[in-house]
């Protein structure tokens, strides 16, 4: 069996959770990202339900005799809390901002000059 990434897990239920965009038990989430060729144990999902929850990226609440999840951020604004992580852990902000510039395409340049210009208008 290969060994999976660290994270992997986590990434594939969140991936589920965000796709579905409602409640979901740990049923409901086993069967999503289970498959033939990848089987994975129900108390596997379970374990790492809790832990999402755990680390406040879940809500849950019950549902019948188990609990159902679901993502407290949409994946977009997750992203963004994680980019902002990042540069406030980054020895100089502005120039992890600087090389972030340069390193995305023209069209992503393009988004980002529109969401700054958005903002600037508020």
């Amino acid at each position: 069996m290969a060994k999976r990434g660290r994270g992997e897990l986590e990434a594939r239920v969140m991936d589920v959770l965000w796709a579905d965009d409602a409640w979901m038990t740990p049923r409901e989430v086993h069967a999503a990202i289970t498959t033939p060729r990848r089987a994975l144990a129900y108390t596997t999902v379970m374990t790492i339900l809790v832990r999402l929850w755990t680390k406040g990226m879940l809500d849950r609440e019950q549902h019948g005799r188990a609990y159902a999840y679901r993502p407290v951020a949409s994946r977009d604004e997750w992203t963004a809390q994680r980019m902002r992580e990042l540069l406030e852990h980054s020895g100089d902000p502005a120039a992890a901002l600087t090389h972030f510039v340069r390193s995305i395409d023209a069209r992503e340049l393009a988004q980002l000059r529109r969401a700054l210009e958005r903002r600037r208008r508020r």
